[in-house]
């Protein structure tokens, strides 16, 4: 096993060194996507963007009427869905908002919830972007590079050598979509992480208004609802 781990890392190397400055550039963005990536995966886990059993036990409480118990439910919690629950059931009782005023409100955070779940997703599709472009600038410089040792050669150039310059040019074309394509999934994976979890936050906050307690019953009502 070390053995093998010692050969990986010196063909990783030997890759490096023969692709030059453009592949450490792309060598550097895959370090950056692999941290971005572990680090979302951590915050959507804090996040709790794949649990929502406070969220819908509080809705189910305050569905039946239990406003105390619902409103605790989710207090202190750190998930966004409970977070947003928590906003709309403190709206729903704020007696000096109408129901739009509270619809509005609540609508305000979940936009403020979900630009958090978003966080950090910029840079992966940066990431996912440059990497291609950055391996395609290295492919360019490296086939200058090596038509211009053809030249210089004249009739004595050797095939051989000019075949090894243009492998190595290319390397940095596979480098930079491999780094852009594990970034793209990454990209996706999350992307449909946050639409999932706006479509729970769409679905809760509907489900509390409508349910409205007794002395909410008077306010105002949406055109339509």
């Amino acid at each position: 096993m070390p053995e093998a781990f010692l050969s990986a890392m010196s063909q990783a190397r030997d890759l490096l060194m023969l692709g030059g400055v453009t592949i450490w550039a792309i060598g550097a963005l895959s370090v950056i996507a692999l941290a971005i990536t572990l680090w979302k995966l951590w915050r959507f886990a804090l996040l709790g963007v794949w649990s929502g059993r406070r969220s819908r036990a509080a809705v189910a409480l305050w569905q039946e009427g239990r406003d105390a118990e619902a409103l605790h439910a989710v207090t202190g919690a750190r998930g966004l869905r409970a977070r947003l629950v928590l906003a709309a059931i403190v709206a729903c009782q704020d007696k000096r908002l109408t129901t739009i005023a509270a619809e509005t409100e609540t609508e305000r955070v979940a936009r403020a919830l979900l630009a958090e779940a978003r966080r950090g997703l910029r840079p992966l599709d940066l990431i996912a972007t440059i990497a291609p472009l950055l391996g395609l600038l290295g492919t360019v410089l490296g086939m200058i590079a090596a038509f211009r040792t053809l030249q210089e050669a004249g009739a004595r150039a050797d095939p051989a050598a000019l075949a090894g310059g243009i492998w190595e040019a290319l390397l940095t074309t596979a480098a930079g979509m491999a780094v852009a394509i594990m970034a793209s999934v990454a990209l996706s994976w999350f992307d449909a992480i946050v639409e999932s979890l706006r479509h729970d936050m769409e679905d809760l906050a509907t489900r509390i208004f409508l349910h409205p307690r007794p002395e909410t019953q008077g306010r105002p009502r949406l055109v339509g609802k």
